[in-house]
């Protein structure tokens, strides 16, 4: 398993229990792939330097997780289908 970090920008339109559901949503995803969630950090709600979908603002989060290369992809398609993560960056972290 490799080590990635993944940060997501949220909708403001979800309250904070949202927000949390939205992550434990994407944790088990992460789980149910045969990865591991080392640390999830919520950084807040912060100003948008544009707009997107016609949102100033939004909530970041970012992940520490480890996952099998060939399950980022499956990762990531799931993550863009949902309407409620407005942009998503999944990296991998040097070894």
């Amino acid at each position: 398993m490799r080590d990635y970090e993944l940060v997501a920008i949220i909708s403001p339109e979800l309250n904070e229990e949202g927000v949390s559901e939205m992550i434990d949503r994407v944790s088990q995803s992460i789980n149910s792939r045969g990865g591991k969630v080392e640390e999830i950090k919520k950084w807040g709600r912060r100003k948008l330097a544009y707009p997107i979908r016609k949102f100033m603002e939004a909530d970041y989060v970012l992940a520490h997780f480890q996952l099998m290369p060939q399950s980022v992809k499956e990762l990531e398609a799931e993550i863009s289908a949902s309407e409620d993560i407005l942009r998503y960056l999944v990296v991998k972290v040097s070894d």
